[in-house]
């Protein structure tokens, strides 16, 4: 499913007689760099034409009529802003989405993770956690869950913690069954989940090799080595230049297997990208353009929190 961007002018801006698109765009400019400073949240390089509608919708909502008056109370009310940021996240998701890359998965890539000991995949911005339970169950049926982390993160808490309640609505299980079967699911897809709580409940064994934590892929880049590394959802609607900042960064970390599966309609990469050999392995290695200093100080500052996720999960095992 893609996000539909409506470039058309919002209703509250075109009953504005004074609207000028160029003072909205530096409103929105002031706004999003507001938002990143007081808040740490990066929507800088996201794609203007979705940005402005989704401002919109919260200015609409909230019955204001400028982008100004919007940020006027979001930069004071935190209340605001956790709204504003279920707005700005692109929570496109639906468990075994896009049932041919489950099947191309199962045939080109399985086979190469049998042959590690032990493997890492990175789900970048997993939303509410439908395509990292499908991930799960795809790896346990081939038989590679037990020797698998899985890493889900987002940048947004409240689609986070839905994640790890792993409950999804029942009306949609009929949807994601037909998902599965067509992905190649080896089993009934019903023994994965009970309806319980007025959804549908997953299995605990699905989520126990998972981390779930929170992570900004503008600002906070990886954190480390894997084989397999999942970014579906936050491509979609950015700019050229955070696509390419975000696969610089992903194929630099990645092991010698380096598959970065993006969305179908996401288009990420350059031929900047260089391709070497390690000398002290002879194995195939991607190097990006992040500045090693500062990729090293995400990644302890990433670790931190991965390592209280990771925590709590053998915790709670």
């Amino acid at each position: 499913m893609a996000v539909q961007v409506d470039e058309t002018v919002p209703s509250a801006a075109a009953f504005n007689p004074g609207y000028d698109p160029e003072l909205e765009r530096i409103e929105i400019e002031l706004l999003l760099e507001g938002i990143y400073r007081n808040y740490g949240f990066d929507f800088r390089s996201y794609a203007y034409a979705s940005i402005r509608r989704r401002l919109w919708k919260r200015i609409e909502a909230e019955g204001l009529t400028t982008v100004s008056a919007l940020q006027a109370r979001v930069l004071h009310e935190p209340q605001l802003m956790e709204k504003l940021l279920l707005d700005l996240s692109i929570n496109v998701t639906a468990m075994f989405r896009d049932p041919g890359f489950y099947r191309a998965f199962r045939e080109h890539v399985v086979p190469l993770l049998r042959t590690y000991p032990f493997i890492r995949l990175w789900h970048a911005g997993c939303a509410t956690g439908e395509e990292v339970y499908s991930m799960a169950i795809l790896l346990q049926e081939e038989g590679l869950y037990e020797r698998a982390r899985i890493y889900a993160t987002d940048i947004n808490e409240v689609v986070l913690q839905r994640a790890k309640e792993g409950i999804f609505p029942l009306d949609r299980m009929q949807e994601y069954t037909e998902n599965y079967i067509a992905s190649g699911g080896k089993r009934a897809f019903s023994d994965y989940y009970l309806a319980k709580y007025g959804g549908a409940l997953f299995d605990a064994s699905l989520s126990k090799n998972v981390v779930f934590s929170l992570h900004n892929l503008v600002t906070d880049h990886s954190f480390a080595e894997f084989n397999v590394i999942l970014c579906r959802n936050v491509l979609i609607t950015s700019t050229r230049h955070f696509r390419q900042k975000c696969t610089d960064c992903s194929t630099a970390v990645s092991r010698t297997l380096g598959c970065l599966p993006s969305g179908a309609r996401s288009r990420c990469g350059s031929p900047r990208m260089k391709r070497g050999t390690s000398s002290s392995t002879g194995r195939k290695k991607f190097s990006g353009k992040c500045g090693e200093r500062h990729q090293a100080h995400c990644r302890r500052r990433v670790m931190g929190r991965i390592g209280r996720a990771e925590q709590a999960l053998f915790s709670a095992a």
